[in-house]
């Protein structure tokens, strides 16, 4: 199961009122675990920042104009996440942003069902409570020192361990999962996989320790519970 958790910094909120992105960030998962790949781009949105976005991420226009404009990461981005979960904290907002940004590169948009919005979960998991990004690391205990300021990579690396406590204490899937047909709806998959140590851990026992247990061994005699027949 692939899924990207991802996040975007934007001139505003509304892209139909000429608002653009200005940086993404992704993170990927497989069966709930990070396998360590990323994407990352600052990109040149070709208009003015609005003092108020400048205020939440810090990027201004000088700093991103020599960046590539959307349509010339837009392919590298779609590759990225191929037919992913995409994962985002308010994803409507990330959605209607990347859809807009494919649309004026005449790229076909994404579909809002590929989306899963933790927001919403974190909502029906904790009703009535802050379930702001910030607030759920609190929640959970997670580490987010380093958020001085709004930024992509940063809040979607945050946002993987938010939706992995979200879904189940940042632990692998364990499922038992219905197979077959109609005729066999209450089978059940229990397989697993079984990953071997690439090294064999070394012994802690000395061989004082080892000839001591052989000695002891010796001292029960041949009436001892492992040396009679079944």
């Amino acid at each position: 199961m692939r899924e990207i958790v991802w996040d975007t910094e934007t001139t505003g909120f509304d892209p139909i009122a000429g608002d653009r992105i200005v940086e993404i960030g992704a993170v990927e998962l497989n069966q709930h675990l990070p396998t360590g790949k990323v994407f990352h781009q600052y990109i040149n949105p070709e208009r003015d920042m609005p003092p108020g976005a400048y205020e939440v991420h810090g990027l201004s226009i000088d700093f991103l104009k020599d960046f590539p404009v959307f349509s010339e990461i837009a392919n590298e981005f779609i590759d990225f996440i191929g037919d992913a979960t995409l994962i985002a904290h308010n994803a409507k907002f990330d959605m209607k942003f990347i859809n807009s940004e494919l649309k004026n590169a005449n790229l076909p948009e994404v579909p809002l069902n590929q989306s899963l919005d933790t927001l919403e979960i974190a909502r029906k998991k904790f009703p009535g409570a802050q379930n702001s990004l910030d607030a759920l690391c609190r929640r959970f205990n997670i580490d987010n020192s380093g958020r001085q300021k709004h930024g992509a990579l940063l809040d979607s690396e945050i946002l993987a361990e938010v939706y992995l406590e979200l879904v189940g204490g940042r632990q692998p899937d364990f499922s038992l999962s219905l197979v077959g047909n109609s005729s066999s709806e209450n089978s059940l998959d229990t397989s697993s996989t079984v990953i071997s140590r690439p090294k064999k851990l070394d012994s802690l026992i000395t061989n004082e320790e080892k000839i001591a247990h052989e000695e002891f061994i010796l001292s029960l005699g041949v009436s001892a519970a492992w040396n009679k027949k079944s």
